[in-house]
């Protein structure tokens, strides 16, 4: 894989393309040759693919002194006094890995501050990974190719394309979008939605749940500000990581940054 073209790297941003590259390729082996499926004690799915990628990317991420917060581990409460920890997703997406959808993604962003200042999002199935550094830009590498990635300059509401969870829509999420009045609506799976609105592919995803935690948008995060969008709660404020409660209590926000407010001030009017 090629360099990425950002010239002030900080050591973090190789280390966490390479664990989501290796992550990767073993996660689609054994998406190729068939798994098995548990339930965890919240009901959700975990496969081998959850459990080897966040192995492999423990190890290699281990080569740097921060802490990590991963989804398929307990929580050390420890990170809290930490200035930099690692917040990891090392499969996103599971209900689309068991559903062979393709739809799944490993995410591994770097927090500082509270702040996400490294993003990483791998495509396993389409090798293809969308990256930011903070004040460096987003890329999306595709194709042996590394391009940089801008959102759209849509501002009209009716001309927006919006795209929604494959596996958690709600009736009320469906309700809203319409009364918004956007008519172009695709269903997807993981933090693809992110990539799709970074990369100019669409405009806005809105998610009014309160089930997301922080390993969900900490890639995305920094991805989508550094493409020129923005991500927000419901209620517009900004969001901030390493907290005790890793929930996002008011659902998110995600679009080109032009149409924030609009969504906004049309969502408080049903509240």
């Amino acid at each position: 894989m090629k360099d990425i073209p950002i010239s002030d790297k900080i050591p973090e941003l190789d280390i966490a393309i390479k664990a989501a590259e290796e992550a990767g390729e073993a996660i689609l082996e054994i998406y190729q040759k068939g798994f098995e499926t548990v339930k965890k004690s919240d009901d959700s799915p975990v496969t081998e693919g959850d459990l080897k990628s966040n192995e492999i990317i423990k190890k290699i991420l281990s080569q740097t002194d921060h802490m990590i917060l991963s989804e398929e581990d307990n929580d050390d409460k420890n990170r809290l006094s930490k200035d930099m920890i690692w917040i990891v997703d090392p499969l996103d997406g599971t209900s689309d890995f068991i559903d062979k959808t393709g739809e799944f993604t490993i995410m591994i962003a770097l927090i500082k501050n509270k702040k996400p200042i490294l993003g990483v999002i791998s495509w396993p199935t389409e090798k293809t990974f969308f990256v930011a550094q903070k004040g460096c830009g987003a890329f999306r590498y595709s194709n042996e190719q590394w391009q940089k990635m801008d959102v759209t300059k849509v501002t009209e509401l009716q001309k927006c394309r919006a795209i929604g969870s494959r596996h958690h829509l709600s009736d009320r999420e469906k309700l809203f979008i319409k009364k918004l009045g956007i008519k172009d609506f695709t269903s997807i799976g993981s933090s693809l939605k992110v990539g799709k609105i970074s990369s100019g592919e669409a405009e806005a995803y809105i998610t009014t749940t309160n089930k997301m935690k922080e390993w969900d948008t900490a890639a995305s995060y920094c991805i989508i500000s550094e493409a020129g969008g923005k991500m927000t709660d419901m209620l517009g404020n900004d969001i901030s990581y390493n907290n005790e409660d890793v929930f996002h209590k008011n659902g998110i926000l995600v679009t080109n940054g032009l149409i924030h407010e609009k969504i906004l001030e049309e969502y408080k009017k049903l509240e």
